[in-house]
């Protein structure tokens, strides 16, 4: 495990290292443009920050801080559940999810920056305290990778967990959630409340066959959160009727997903994901300077 988790950190921080310039390298909005709270006014900040509905009530000057003032702290939602427990391609999507938590930490490191995981693999929380440094960055991730895997008919709660990345309440930030999004969208109330007061980003990981079936002839289905087990013959209708459903779901799941002002990021476990990561964050990086929206 050591030696894995030695290796991923290698590959993220040699592909992205010197790409990405400034103080939380994209994740987040650059000063200005993502509101924070209320600090007095201090000779040589910027007047067009200026809170005027604070300075009238204190008869105090004071401006609106943004997220980039002062250290960033990240809380990540981190979705085991037992369908992340299956991959055709180069990974399964629990290795795909735990290197999407290396980019994530990598991408907001330094500064002072803070960064802390509430993990859930079906069967309970487990919640990692935020704190700041390379060595705790390096335990988080193997106390994450190190999760049980839920035994087969365990579902998960994705509603619960993004409740946990909610409270207790805490100061403005950025909040994660990295997860395959299978299943209902009864999440997207608690999603809609987490947005309220933090800057979102959802990681939905995919496998193929999350998408569509092969043309092998008979195969053997099975729900790993049910337990269910279902032998089919994958017909060139039924190939084409699973497909269309699976679209219509991850449809679904981005149309939630925008409607709570939440960025989006798939990455699959047949693509090169670190690449997928640098395309996006230099797309909302873009987008942030008027170049185009990512």
């Amino acid at each position: 495990m050591e030696v894995a988790l030695r290796a991923l950190e290698l590959s993220v921080r040699g592909r992205l290292d010197g790409l990405l310039q400034g103080n939380h390298l994209g994740l987040v909005p650059g000063p200005g443009s993502e509101p924070g709270e209320a600090r007095s006014y201090q000779p040589g900040d910027d007047v067009r920050r200026m809170d005027w509905a604070v300075t009238a009530r204190t008869a105090e000057p004071h401006i609106r801080q943004t997220i980039a003032d002062r250290e960033l702290e990240t809380w990540v939602g981190v979705d085991l559940s037992a369908s992340l427990d299956f991959g055709t391609a180069a990974c399964d999507k629990r290795e795909l999810a735990v290197a999407a938590l290396a980019a994530v930490m990598f991408l907001t490191s330094g500064g002072g920056n803070r960064i802390g995981a509430v993990v859930d693999n079906g069967t309970g929380q487990h919640r990692l305290p935020a704190r700041g440094g390379a060595a705790h960055a390096r335990a988080l991730l193997k106390k994450v990778a190190e999760t049980p895997r839920a035994p087969e008919g365990t579902r998960g709660d994705l509603a619960s967990l993004l409740e946990s990345l909610r409270r207790p309440p805490r100061r403005r930030g950025l909040a994660v959630v990295i997860s395959d999004f299978l299943g209902p969208t009864d999440w997207q109330r608690a999603l809609r409340g987490l947005g309220a007061r933090h800057s979102l980003l959802a990681i939905e990981v995919i496998d193929p066959r999350d998408v569509e079936l092969p043309d092998v002839g008979t195969v053997l289905l099975s729900d790993p959160e049910s337990g269910k087990r279902r032998e089919v013959h994958t017909t060139p209708v039924l190939r084409k009727e699973f497909a269309a459903a699976a679209a219509a779901h991850r449809e679904d799941v981005a149309a939630v997903l925008r409607r709570a002002g939440c960025a989006h990021l798939v990455l699959r476990t047949d693509s090169d994901w670190i690449a997928d990561v640098v395309r996006f964050v230099m797309a909302r990086k873009r987008g942030w300077s008027g170049g185009g929206a990512g």
